[in-house]
């Protein structure tokens, strides 16, 4: 099965005009076009090489899960022959090959289900246009401050993690990549890496540890009824000025504490950031093998305070800032309990 890369992300909301403000005014996204698609309402919106599809959620959805990403879109060259195979390997058929048309432009697509609700679309392109005959154009993506989908992050119960990353590998021939447990105070997390043969698409695969005390994972399970995309990780050229300017936009950013960054020379050494440009955006930086990388973390745009983005900015780094789960877990937790305080 020959996945290339995510070609485009999309979210179930329940009022398209908020979510569709708050991704142009806030992020920086771009209108790209609209459409009726399956009876439902869907806006196209686009920045540098991420498309995503807002979709007027089905009432049982968006009341079930609330608002949230509910299909990954895979890039292939065959997206019958990969739902075809797909489905042979064990994946739940959700919508057979359709074909989109306008003129000489065809896209083919085609849906099997994921973990929980969320759902996996290939889509074979051949010319122009995003949904040919389905999606009417109308802009161009806008050179803003984010690049690219750089991996999603998958939360699951407990029992499921195993499980998960073997279907993305059974399935979708995915490979484990990296692994790692994490402990904070009472709480603790396991997470899983599977990565796609191309190297291009990548999910994070996360679960609480039930024996442990109930922490933010088991808030996300309990607010989405079920696992579902946690975070998606874009990347950005220049995170610090990104981060600025999306600030200044009224993006919220989870908090680092100070006692992070006078740790960072002595752990890291040398880096490629001001250690103070780093302290004044909050955000968090870890180096592998291969490079370092900085990223940083959205509170939650939504009501139910469960999908998040993550802004990641790699110079050579191939992981995913394993130094730093501990930081975001435990600004999550921080999070957690400042809103249990104002509850």
């Amino acid at each position: 099965m020959d996945i290339s890369t995510v070609d485009h992300v999309e979210f179930q909301v329940g009022d398209i005009e908020a979510t569709a403000r708050l991704l142009c005014t806030g992020y920086g996204f771009g209108p790209l076009g609209e459409g009726e698609l399956q009876g439902q309402r869907s806006v196209l919106l686009g920045q540098g090489g991420i498309r995503v599809l807002l979709t007027a959620g089905p009432t049982g959805y968006v009341r079930r899960h609330g608002d949230g990403l509910a299909t990954i879109a895979l890039r292939t060259s065959d997206a019958a022959a990969a739902y075809a195979e797909a489905v042979t390997r064990g994946a739940h058929p959700v919508a057979p090959p359709a074909a989109w048309r306008r003129d000489d432009s065809v896209v083919v697509t085609a849906t099997v289900g994921g973990p929980g609700a969320l759902s996996h679309r290939f889509v074979e392109r051949r010319g122009d246009g995003f949904l040919p005959g389905g999606i009417a154009e109308t802009g161009e993506p806008p050179a803003g401050p984010l690049l690219e989908i750089d991996h999603a992050a998958l939360c699951v119960p407990d029992g499921d993690l195993g499980p998960t990353v073997r279907y993305y590998e059974e399935v979708f021939g995915f490979k484990q990549i990296f692994s790692e447990r994490v402990e904070i105070g009472g709480s603790a997390m396991e997470s899983m890496v599977v990565q796609s043969p191309s190297g291009a698409v990548t999910f994070t695969i996360v679960a609480p540890d039930p024996v442990r005390r109930s922490g933010q994972l088991d808030d996300f399970l309990r607010a989405n009824d079920g696992a579902g995309v946690q975070h998606l990780a874009l990347s950005t050229a220049d995170i610090t000025e990104s981060v600025a300017s999306l600030k200044a936009s009224g993006v919220r950013f989870l908090s680092t504490p100070d006692s992070y960054y006078e740790g960072i020379k002595s752990r890291l050494g040398a880096i490629g950031r001001p250690v103070e440009a780093l302290r004044a955006g909050g955000i968090l930086v870890d180096r592998d093998h291969w490079g370092e990388m900085f990223q940083i973390f959205t509170e939650s745009p939504f009501e139910r305070r469960t999908f998040f983005f993550e802004l990641i900015e790699r110079h050579g780094a191939l992981t995913f800032g394993s130094n730093n789960i501990r930081a975001l877990y435990e600004a999550k937790e921080r999070s957690r309990a400042a809103a249990e305080a104002r509850a």
